[in-house]
């Protein structure tokens, strides 16, 4: 299963991913309102992508994001409604998360898959926010210390999208 837009491919997860998912989920950057810390090795980075490709094979809709020839992200719902994306710091500001997550939403609600996508980020993460917002979802509540990261605890925005009626 692909999804092409203008600049990107939407792909499945696959094995040979994990040195460009390492790049990203090892980065601090990215990692900072993500639910887990930044991944120490390899070895954290091959059980998460395990996971993803079992659960994308088992029913979940993860895509790996590609612009220009190289994995850059990730964008889906492993668990539907649940909905998500992440891209690589070196690519933030290029317009890459809205475009894919503008994608994956046609892709869902077109197939029927769910009749709402749900998103829980950190408030902190404005740009996620921004782009959330800008695709039509919006906030449902708010809760403190949703996540716990190293000794740091962090705080959850809740938000939601429904589907065409």
């Amino acid at each position: 299963m692909e999804i092409r837009t203008a600049r990107l491919l939407l792909r499945r997860p696959r094995a040979d991913d994990l040195d460009a998912f390492f790049a990203i989920m090892s980065d601090a950057r990215g990692m900072r309102y993500w639910s887990t810390l930044p991944h120490a090795d390899r070895d954290v980075t091959r059980a998460w992508l395990d996971q993803k490709i079992e659960r994308t094979a088992a029913g979940g809709e993860d895509f790996a994001i590609e612009f220009e020839g190289r994995l850059v992200g990730d964008v889906g719902a492993g668990r539907l409604p649940d909905f998500g994306f992440m891209i690589h710091p070196d690519y933030w500001g290029r317009g890459i998360a809205s475009e894919a997550a503008a994608a994956f939403i046609d892709y869902a609600f077109s197939r029927q898959l769910t009749d709402q996508l749900l998103a829980d980020v950190d408030p902190r993460n404005l740009a996620s926010l921004r782009v959330l917002e800008k695709l039509g979802f919006a906030r449902t509540g708010e809760a403190k210390n949703t996540f716990l990261l190293g000794d740091e605890w962090c705080d959850s925005i809740y938000l939601a999208l429904p589907g065409p009626r």
